[in-house]
């Protein structure tokens, strides 16, 4: 975009397009509507479900309570939810193999949502750190790390069990080398050409997931671990480049940088680059620390968050996954 030529006050004024609220509308450069929301939301059942302390207002729902929370976000215009399980302990493995069973709750979760809100958009998170005694995202290989095949291989079975259970869109986000490749490979021989591959292609190792790992309850399973040898360091930009143009060139419908506004330049850059359909999550750590200043009333709520939201789209984000896309929704239609 070429620069415009120098002008001398007082023939140029800039403030002339700020002075009433309907003039800002007119110049407005990025709108926000619920249509650009996606709600993650976790299911659990039994002694696994309710609120989620590290995360103030998120709570894990029941079937039940799934259902009844969709068609509420349905009905306010978010066009899209994301699942999270959260398994109990005594279902877990160190393979994640529950991850595959077509009668487990992800996919009666699934099964659920699309029968009570057809026109609802479905995301399942295809990863194994909710089903792993270990929490790591994967297999573990003789040396302790993940094993990068072994993993690909429970992946791309995970994701089949969940576009036969109805999701609309699978999501990996394990950071395993050409695993999208392998996804749409199977997906495609059975049939299930139409599920979409939401790929977390720029995911970073960052320290902004604890109150997700308390949620899903893979946290105590993780312990002092981390995942810097597959999820991505925070240093790199290029290497973000690099990694959605694989995810792409694989299959990958909707690319996603994750965490959200401190990489909000990777977004900027994987949207300027590719210019593919660029998700976006304002991460826990994100929502909690939100919360934590809202309530000591550092921060004004609505005004944070909707100025947090709209951010992400001027930044070159098309959706936006949020803890807080209910709230904002209800604000955007009044």
């Amino acid at each position: 975009m070429k620069a415009p030529s120098p002008a001398r006050f007082p023939l140029t004024r800039p403030r002339r397009l700020r002075q009433s609220a309907a003039i800002r509308a007119l110049v407005r450069e990025t709108s926000l509507s619920a249509g650009h929301l996606i709600q993650p939301l976790f299911v659990a059942e039994g002694a696994e479900k309710g609120a989620v302390a590290s995360m103030p207002g998120v709570v894990r729902f029941d079937l039940e309570e799934l259902v009844r929370e969709c068609t509420a976000l349905q009905a306010l215009g978010v066009g899209c939810v994301a699942l999270f399980p959260v398994i109990p302990q005594a279902l877990k493995n160190d393979r994640g193999d529950e991850a595959l069973n077509p009668e487990g709750l992800v996919a009666r979760a699934i099964k659920a949502v699309k029968q009570a809100c057809p026109q609802l958009t479905v995301m399942v998170d295809v990863a194994l750190d909710p089903f792993t005694t270990h929490g790591h995202d994967g297999v573990l290989g003789a040396d302790g790390d993940v094993d990068n095949d072994g993993t690909v291989e429970m992946l791309r079975k995970q994701a089949l069990v969940n576009a036969r259970a109805g999701a609309d869109i699978v999501s990996p986000s394990d950071m395993m080398d050409g695993r999208i490749g392998q996804i749409r490979d199977v997906l495609e021989r059975d049939g299930q050409k139409n599920t979409l591959i939401l790929s977390y292609a720029a995911k970073y190792a960052s320290s902004f997931y604890g109150p997700f790992r308390d949620a899903v309850g893979s946290a105590r399973n993780l312990g002092k671990a981390d995942k810097r040898t597959y999820q991505m360091d925070p240093a790199n930009t290029d290497e973000a480049l690099r990694e959605v143009a694989l995810d792409i060139a694989e299959g990958a419908d909707i690319v996603m940088v994750k965490p959200g506004m401190p990489y909000l330049d990777i977004v900027r850059r994987v949207k300027d680059t590719f210019g593919v359909p660029v998700a976006a999550y304002q991460v826990s750590g994100e929502y909690a620390m939100l919360r934590a200043a809202i309530a000591n009333g550092w921060l004004d709520e609505r005004g944070a968050l909707m100025e947090a939201l709209l951010c992400f789209r001027r930044a070159g984000a098309d959706m936006i996954l949020s803890y807080y896309a209910k709230q904002a929704a209800t604000w955007l239609a009044e």
